[in-house]
């Protein structure tokens, strides 16, 4: 994989979306040999470092097999292909302050692995004046997906039934919305469905052991 970073990458349909309707779809967003390496990346992990997804933040985190079932393991840097992913996404996080002057101070997130079943069932990733995230991102790793397999990202206005969007988790697409404006759920798949879910934050980085 090349080890410089595409820097002057152009985020302008980012900024655009955010300007606009708060959220965007990007397909190709990333290029497929760095999606490639991040699917690695996560197969290779070893199984009790993949754990049961929390919900709630520090004291108040618990696990619940009704709300989600996916496991998850925190991005902190370690491989070549995770700091690739985080240089992209720091450059995206200084344009959208420079062009936005949005404040965001970091970006944390992780893989996600959703098995054959799982779910996630609709929620908001921070509530109307009473969280840190700002900007939700979800970026796609599965390779070769068809329509039967499932696994659809349902995206919802706030304090609405209908669908907004309907996403089809195919490598390299970009999911991009204000945290506390879209309600979202992750349908059930038929195979295994990787993903990176991160979040720009207006605050400074929390411990691992007390995220979300």
């Amino acid at each position: 994989m090349n080890a410089v970073v595409r820097l002057e990458q152009d985020f302008s349909n980012v900024i655009d979306a955010i300007i606009g309707p708060g959220i965007g779809v990007f397909p190709h967003f990333i290029d497929s040999e760095l999606v490639a390496a991040l699917r690695h990346d996560l197969a290779s992990l070893p199984p009790w470092e993949l754990t049961p997804a929390a919900i709630g933040r520090e004291q108040h985190q618990q696990t619940n097999e009704q709300i989600r079932s996916d496991k998850t393991r925190w991005i902190e840097g370690d491989t070549p292909a995770q700091r690739y992913y985080l240089a992209i996404m720091t450059s995206l996080r200084e344009t959208l302050n420079r062009q936005l002057f949005m404040g965001l101070k970091d970006y944390e997130c992780h893989y996600a692995l959703y098995q054959a079943g799982d779910f996630y069932k609709k929620h908001l990733d921070a509530f109307r004046g009473r969280g840190n995230r700002r900007l939700t991102t979800v970026l796609y790793l599965n390779d070769d997906w068809q329509e039967e397999d499932g696994g659809e990202l349902l995206v919802y206005p706030f304090q609405s039934k209908t669908v907004l969007h309907r996403v089809q988790p195919h490598a390299g697409t970009l999911v991009c919305f204000l945290s506390e404006d879209f309600p979202h759920e992750v349908l059930p798949a038929t195979r295994d469905r990787c993903s990176i879910a991160g979040w720009f934050r207006i605050d400074d980085p929390i411990a691992p052991a007390r995220r979300l």
